[in-house]
């Protein structure tokens, strides 16, 4: 990209073949649209309907189900093949439903606005869309415009823009024509103040300038390009359940070949054993785990969009939960974004101006009166009436000068009427200063001049102060004592400006000599007030949050202790210094992974920081609003955008909008993916004790000699019933309220702890020992025969297993009113799976298809005997369980 910052105007004019008094003729804007395109970034890839249904049929389960279903094709089993393809179309549907609500929610979130741009064409200003504008363009931008494009200024007056969204900087840069002074190709975006860039806004005077980059070619475009380039983690949820996913193929394939091989070995029918094996890897994958997953984190989305959180991908729920650090920008984040006066400071006196109700005294002519005074009338800004609707416009700071008078009681338009505004000398970058003259409406011979600007050039041009009792010389120790105040301000981060005054004659006199120095007064852009609450809540749930922020390093240290995030002798880098860090030490590396605050941080920074905080171990949330946070946001495990002052360009790289900016929200979705995790650790167990109990029945079935106590079709009929309703249900509990006074779980702990696994095989265990009781009764002790007893061994499995559903209760929680049961969810799970059952049962067709008979009235006592067998047994062994905390375990 071309400097254009340090080229002579005169040069760009040149090379852009443009006279500036005319503009470009009709005839080269059409040639030139052709050469350079539109004026607008690169459009964000449409999701379409068919990628959003073929992402539903990967994944190593989906393969796994598909593979079962081809064998049982090949074999001849079209009844068991087709119904493992109703499961997956199943499957698909559900997570298909899911996925496109989110993203088109997503992409209804995007607000279309028509920028418009004036621009000189043939000699004529015009109001053209920006898209339509074209390098060599004179564009005139006036306060409150947005900037189409790169342009370099030609002409200004009391330009300022405010960049924060580029830059990250609060305050308004003031804009000018010269060329920076020392300027080089690499001077920050903040220093070019002879250029104004794509997408900032004007927020006082006036300008005209050449444009001279578009589209891609501006900042803008090269951040958003920066943002394309950098890659998109996969959330934790995704890695964990494919490596479950693999560990269940594994341990299939083994348990398939081992009975495989010993049947043969022992003398049955090959071909009954492959069957035999089809039917172990159906029992063995748990066919509801991804449809229970996709709902379970579903419901979390819809829960937080509800709550202001609008979630792009279903993962990022539960990624949240996993959150190790949270690096959040400042301005807009956990600030406000606009000015606030905090303190007045005249020679004798500190006056704190938020303190409610307001401690200024305001006697006529008092220092603190004058300076009030001085702060209203020197001012472009315009502060509608507290009952308007009108807009408030002007340079943020100006609007909360304004703001800091009405709090003490004195109006804008009171103070115009008494003091006519008869000649203004502008705010100079040269003289950082602003000077109006005043005509009194008491003494109309005498003109009121009210000063305001930079500490230091106004102290510098004080002959006087104004003391309790009346003018003092400005002598050596004064401005020394002055200086001293601003130091002492400063030092606190505050942005701070002297207010000074004088009498004259007529509007053609030296604005700013012989100067009487009023007050100094401090503004801050003040952090919301919510956030100290969420940032606590943070540290409680053990998360670590850093602010990377493009604002200046005293403001940013400043901000960061006032919500809580660090102490006052917490570290602090810019970027700056962070380019003069050797990351191969690791002393270095761990000072920086140490540091709760980085200021003037580039792009390219931030994407370091996220990565080196991702290579120590951790799971990095991202949240911002502005274009410079973006390829940060895509970095992250998690980007979060503010959905009210966020950029289009960060939207799209986030995985979470916040459309209320609220902080808080972000705790409220941490919340929200932890319990939605426990819950998925919850279900798993359930599913895979269930399923590892339909193995154990067939394999202990086979290799001790007894008839299949199941077919294939059963087991999936059981599968999709039994399994998952009550795993639906247990998905989209409420969860622990204390699940935030925990730290967050090791992000390196799988789905299932090794406790877990041993919960499984000993339930797993209970469910088979009361299956395969029962059909050993009902063949050898009451001779029932094959059929009714394979009825007993399918009937004793669906019940004990949607029994089993209590034994999923906290063991610390009480045997008759706990989670489970205060769930209504479950128990309409249950009516739903009995009156399914019960179709098998007493519905010819559903029963010739899975070959079930209606059981005798022994048959029925069997069924109840071994199905309750899990439950008693497992209630009984949680007496002497210790509890186990299911969202946090490592």
């Amino acid at each position: 990209m071309s400097a254009h910052h340090i080229q002579p105007i005169t040069e760009i004019l040149e090379h852009l073949a443009v006279d500036p008094d005319k503009g470009l003729a009709e005839a080269k804007i059409t040639e030139r649209r052709k050469q350079y395109g539109k004026n607008s970034l690169r459009d964000q890839k449409h999701v379409s309907f068919w990628s959003i249904l073929i992402r539903q049929f990967t994944g190593l389960i989906v393969y796994l189900l598909a593979g079962a279903a081809a064998l049982s094709f090949y074999f001849g089993d079209l009844t068991e093949g087709g119904a493992i393809v109703v499961v997956l179309i199943i499957n698909a549907a559900i997570g298909f439903t899911s996925e496109f609500r989110a993203i088109r929610s997503m992409e209804a979130l995007r607000k279309l606005s028509s920028v418009q741009a004036k621009v000189k064409r043939d000699g004529q200003f015009n109001i053209v869309a920006a898209q339509d504008i074209v390098p060599g363009d004179i564009v005139l931008c006036e306060a409150g415009d947005i900037i189409p494009a790169d342009v370099r200024l030609i002409e200004c007056t009391n330009l300022q823009a405010d960049e924060s969204t580029l830059t990250g900087e609060s305050v308004p840069t003031d804009k000018t024509i010269e060329i920076p002074t020392n300027a080089d190709e690499d001077l920050p975006l903040g220093d070019r103040t002879n250029m104004m860039f794509k997408g900032t806004a004007i927020t006082r005077g006036d300008g005209l300038g050449i444009c001279v980059a578009t589209g891609m070619t501006t900042e803008l475009g090269h951040i958003a390009a920066l943002t394309e380039m950098a890659d998109a983690e996969a959330s934790p949820l995704e890695k964990r359940l494919d490596t479950l996913a693999g560990q269940l193929i594994w341990a299939t394939l083994a348990l398939t070949i081992f009975i495989a091989v010993i049947g043969i070995y022992v003398g049955k029918d090959m071909v009954m054993m492959l069957k035999t094996g089809i039917a172990l890897a159906i029992a063995a994958v748990p066919e509801g785990l991804p449809i229970v997953a996709t709902v379970a984190l579903a419901r979390g989305m819809w829960r937080m969009a509800r709550r202001n959180a609008l979630i792009k991908n279903l993962s990022a729920v539960e990624t949240l939960g996993a959150t190790t650090i949270i690096m959040t920008d400042k301005t807009g984040t956990l600030t406000e974004n606009k000015m606030t006066a905090v303190a007045l400071r005249t020679s004798e006196t500190a006056i704190d101006l938020s303190a409610s109700p307001p401690a200024v005294p305001l006697l006529p002519n008092s220092p603190e009166e004058l300076a009030i005074r001085v702060a209203v009338l020197c001012n472009d800004a315009i502060l509608p009436a507290p009952n308007s609707t009108d807009k408030r416009i002007g340079d943020p700071m100006e609007l909360a000068l304004l703001q800091a008078a009405r709090h003490v009681g004195v109006e804008q338009t009171d103070q115009q009427n008494a003091y006519h505004e008869v000649h203004k000398e502008a705010f100079s970058a040269q003289t950082r200063m602003m000077a109006t003259f005043h005509r009194q409406k008491d003494d109309p011979d005498t003109l009121f001049v009210a000063v305001k600007g930079a500490p230091e050039p106004v102290i510098e041009n004080s002959t006087y102060f104004l003391g309790p009792d009346g003018p003092c010389d400005m002598d050596a120790k004064a401005r020394q004592n002055w200086a001293g105040f601003n130091d002492e301000m400063t030092q606190k981060g505050l942005r701070v400006l002297a207010l000074a005054m004088k009498n004259t004659r007529s509007p053609d006199d030296a604005p700013y000599q012989d100067l009487t120095l009023i007050a100094l007064i401090a503004l801050l852009d003040p952090p919301r007030k919510d956030v100290p609450a969420a940032m606590q809540a943070c540290h409680t749930a053990g998360v670590r949050v850093i602010m990377v922020t493009g604002d200046h390093i005293g403001t940013a240290r400043n901000i960061a202790e006032q919500v809580g995030l660090c102490d006052t002798n917490a570290a602090a880098l810019e970027g700056k210094m962070l380019q003069a860090i050797d990351l191969t030490d690791q002393t270095e590396r761990d000072r920086i992974l140490a540091t709760p605050v980085f200021a003037r941080v580039s792009p390219e920074a931030k994407l370091d920081l996220v990565a080196l905080h991702q290579k120590a171990g951790a799971i990095v949330a991202m949240t911002g609003d502005g274009v410079n946070d973006a390829p940060a946001l895509k970095k992250a495990d998690i980007g979060i955008a503010m959905g009210k002052r966020g950029t289009d360009v960060a939207r799209e790289a986030a995985d979470m909008v916040l459309r209320d900016d609220a902080f808080p929200s972000i705790v409220m979705a941490m919340h929200q993916g932890r319990v939605i995790f426990a819950n998925i650790r919850t279900f798993v167990l359930y599913l895979m004790s269930c399923n590892l109990s339909e193995i154990l029945v067939i394999g202990l079935a086979v290799l001790s000699g007894l008839p299949l106590p199941l077919l294939p079709l059963q087991i999936l009929y059981l599968n999709l019933v039994t399994d998952v309703f009550p795993a639906f249900a247990l998905g989209i509990g409420e969860g622990d309220r204390h699940v935030m006074e925990r730290p967050p779980r090791n992000p390196k702990s799988p789905v299932l702890t090794k406790q877990d696994w041993a919960r499984i095989f000993f339930y797993g265990a209970l469910i088979t020992v009361g299956t395969l009781g029962a059909f050993s009764m009902a063949l050898y002790v009451y001779d029932l025969g094959d059929q009714e007893a394979l009825s007993v061994s399918f009937l004793t499995l669906a019940t004990g297993q949607l029994l089993h559903v209590f034994n999923m209760r906290a063991a610390s929680s009480g045997w008759i009113s706990n989670d489970v049961t205060r769930n209504r969810f479950v128990w309409i799970a249950l009516a739903i799976c009995v009156v399914l059952i019960g179709l098998t049962i007493y519905i010819p067709a559903f029963s010739r298809l899975l070959m079930i008979a209606p059981p005798s009235a022994t048959g029925w006592l069997l069924v109840l005997g071994g199905s309750l067998v899990p439950l008693v047994l497992g209630q009984v062994a949680k007496i002497f369980t210790k509890p186990v905390d299911q969202s946090v375990s490592s």
